[in-house]
């Protein structure tokens, strides 16, 4: 229920009448839970054609940059949630604790500091293990106050619960004092608290180095000390340059020897009561350098009459819930990574190595606990049937994409020669009828290849490529969404709880913005409340007849919504799905292993099944995760970026092809054609005429001119700055734009040399 809005008759939002943007925000900062369009609707009373003017206020208030997130949950730009996970970075004047928010997307602006007084600083216990000190995570409500306080804080919170302490290894740059003593910088500019060494506690780091250290409190307010384990270098070196994003995004690198000294004493296997699969030929295909294999499949031709032409299909998955049991410290520790991380030069795992690579880790010819889906398809890729099994299986053959497909291709391995009648030809076989359903469902088909760094033995970038894609990677791709669904549809069935994975269409304000650019293409797409990933699959396929194809593929990309965890479903509009959820990766995503833990209890398939006390929390962790995920792909973008800056600092001057990959008011960004990377080049550089952001065709326009540069051009640029540091590059753009309005596309957009001016 909301709370009254002050200066509202009656203490209530004025039912019936617009409200303003100011009464709107009030309503926002004083309610208790999540404000959404449908809340604010419901709230002012407002109904009908009103709500259509209700979506434009809300849509300016978002371009002019006083609301942030979605339809579903709207907030002050750089607000926050009524309940949220803080970091408590240090104390006031007054000795009151000062926490941070412990995810935190940079386009809201700074992370804001939230005061934590004294009296509100402890959790419901009254023991000492309750108290809160600097360097805790604590679970907090946390209220906007109306007007910021004399110190200049807006915002307060209370502590619900301290979450657990664990000594972790921290990440800093070591700065020696003459007096012997030091201090730790941190690595993120953005933060400002250094922490203090006592002489003696330096170990062997040398001033200017990238340390590893820990924390000891000490003193009455448990102020932290520091102390250096290990020096691991100079923070410039490429090396670096992950595990600098990593301890930058607050991703846990680390396991506490609590949980390591769990893997140590694990659930014995029970055999017993499982099915065995071990007579079937499961197959792991994974990309060459893999180290963990999570998954295996298998195909044979369906022998029952009634299904003529048919096939069956088993996935089977690690069973990692049997291991990672609810309320051990290693499923504490999986929850607060919420899914493994991938660099260049290294993996953040999810779990210990001895899970992740050893213990659920398919390997070829050993046995392994699984949970398994068998589906049943007919002719025509349709699923007719599935049933999970907790059973124990023996993979055949561990397998690369590239052996695998070079098989099906004609050229077997010896390791795949006796395969190929007993597995690799039944896979494809129900791959052709299971892909031609997916062709006829119409999931959303974007054609963005995806870049990889590949570095060299000193950890530099060597080069960056696109991998090929095989049919052999669309055929485990394909089978996995199977069994997702699978599991979804399981779950549902069953009337217990689900974790699904979801995926919204696009909104009204992005849908409105792509639809005004196809019709400058001469493009027309349905209305919203008909959208299907169909529509823009016929805009993408037309699109190949003009001369910027990648333009329109970009276009309905940025328009798309972020698929996120969540216990509400909405289906999945990329995959044209009506239910989804993730089961495959249980090693590595959290969202998996509670999708195990829900088909173990409701299959009443023994131990390791989702308990009671994890249910109430099922929204809160969906959420966690959601969050973990973005954090995860930050850093990964952060040290792609970094590391070619780093690559191409040498180059300054050197000019390169690329294509326009954003257009803003303030410049284009433009990604290079052999790396990737992506730089800038200021509007102010774009000499000789006047440029207006035209946001419809995604240009910059000269006025006088009319010389435009447009979202997907192919460019020339010449390498003016680089500065690894923030992954930054700066371009001077060489080529002129096109003549004229792009609306017609007939002819490809003109470039000529850019003269130097």
């Amino acid at each position: 229920m909301a709370r009254k809005l002050k200066g509202a008759k009656g203490g209530h939002p004025r039912r019936g009448k617009l409200p303003g943007k100011e009464e709107i925000l009030e309503f926002i900062r004083t309610a208790p839970d999540k404000v959404g369009k449908r809340e604010i609707a419901r709230a002012f009373g407002i109904h009908g054609d009103d709500r259509l003017d209700l979506n434009r206020i809300l849509a300016s208030m978002r371009e002019d940059g006083t609301l942030s997130g979605n339809r579903k949950e709207l907030r002050r730009k750089g607000g926050l949630q009524p309940v949220m996970v803080l970091e408590v970075t240090g104390r006031d004047d007054q000795g009151d604790l000062v926490a941070k928010p412990a995810v935190w997307d940079g386009a809201e602006g700074s992370r804001p500091a939230i005061l934590l007084p004294a009296h509100q600083a402890r959790g419901p216990q009254a023991d000492a293990e309750a108290e809160v000190g600097i360097g805790d995570r604590v679970l907090a409500h946390v209220n906007e106050l109306k007007e910021a306080d004399v110190d200049g804080y807006r915002f307060e919170a209370s502590v619900i619960r301290r979450l657990p302490r664990e000594k972790r290894r921290l990440l800093g740059i070591y700065r020696a004092h003459k007096n012997g003593t030091g201090t730790i910088e941190p690595i993120d500019r953005k933060q400002l608290r250094s922490w203090s060494i006592s002489k003696g506690d330096e170990g062997e780091a040398k001033d200017g180095d990238l340390v590893r250290f820990d924390l000891a409190r000490k003193g009455r307010f448990h102020v932290p000390q520091a102390r250096i384990l290990e020096s691991v270098g100079n923070p410039d070196d490429q090396r670096q340059i992950s595990l600098i994003a990593i301890h930058t995004h607050g991703i846990p690198d680390d396991f506490p020897d609590s949980v390591m000294a769990e893997t140590k004493s694990l659930p014995p296997l029970e055999v017993k009561g499982r099915t065995d699969l071990r007579a079937i030929p499961l197959l792991t295909i994974d990309p060459p350098d893999a180290r963990d294999h999570d998954d295996a499949v298998h195909a044979e031709p369906d022998s029952d009459p009634k299904n003529p032409g048919g096939h069956i299909v088993h996935v089977a998955i690690a069973d990692v819930a049997h291991y990672v049991r609810p309320g051990t410290k290693l499923d504490r520790e999986a929850q607060i990574r919420g899914n493994s991380v991938y660099f260049p030069d290294r993996v953040v795992p999810m779990l210990p190595e001895r899970i992740s690579n050893d213990l659920c880790s398919l390997r070829e010819g050993e046995d392994r606990p699984c949970l398994a889906v068998r589906m049943v398809f007919d002719a025509e890729g349709n699923k007719k049937d599935h049933t999970f099994l907790r059973a124990m299986m023996r993979s055949a053959a561990k397998l690369s994409y590239q052996e695998a497909q070079a098989a099906i291709d004609g050229d077997p391995s010896d390791k795949c020669k006796p395969l190929m009648e007993t597995a690799l030809r039944p896979l494809w076989a129900a791959y052709a009828a299971v892909a031609a359903a997916r062709d006829r469902r119409q999931p959303l088909d974007l054609d963005l290849p995806e870049r990889k760094i590949v570095l060299d033995g000193q950890g530099r970038v060597a080069r960056v490529v696109v991998p090929e894609r095989l049919a052999a990677h669309r055929l485990i791709e394909e089978f996995m969404i199977q069994a997702n669904v699978a599991a979804a549809e399981t779950l549902e069935g069953k009337r217990a709880p689900v974790v699904f994975r979801i995926h919204d269409q696009p909104s009204k304000e992005k849908l409105q913005s792509l639809r005004d650019f196809l019709d400058s293409l001469g493009m027309k797409l349905a209305p919203q409340g008909a959208l299907k990933p169909a529509h823009l699959n016929k805009m993408l396929e037309r699109a190949k007849t003009l001369p910027l194809p990648e333009l329109v593929n970009e276009v309905v990309l940025r328009s798309q919504s972020q698929a996120e965890y969540n216990i509400d479903n909405i289906g999945h509009f990329g995959l044209n799905l009506r239910r989804y959820a993730h089961f495959t990766s249980p090693i590595r995503r959290y969202a998996d292993l509670l999708v195990h833990r829900a088909l173990i209890r409701a299959l009443r398939f023994g131990a390791g099944g989702l308990e009671d006390s994890e249910m109430p929390h099922l929204a809160e962790l969906a959420k966690s995760i959601s969050d973990a995920e973005r954090r995860g792909m930050a850093a990964e973008r952060e040290t792609n970026d970094r590391l070619i800056a780093t690559h191409l600092a040498d180059r300054i001057g050197a000019t390169f092809k690329g294509r326009i990959s954003g257009v803003t008011r303030s410049g284009l960004f433009v990604r290079l054609a052999d790396t990737g990377a992506d730089g800038f080049v200021p509007v102010a550089s774009l000499v000789g005429d006047f440029y207006h952001h035209d946001e419809v065709r995604h240009a910059l326009v000269g006025k006088r001119t009319g010389e435009t540069f447009s979202l997907g051009t192919d460019v020339d640029v010449r390498l003016v700055e680089a500065i690894p540091s923030a992954g930054a590059l700066r371009f001077e753009m060489l080529s002129e734009g096109s003549k004229g309005r792009i609306s017609s596309m007939r002819g490809a957009p003109k470039r000529f040399p850019r003269r130097r001016r």
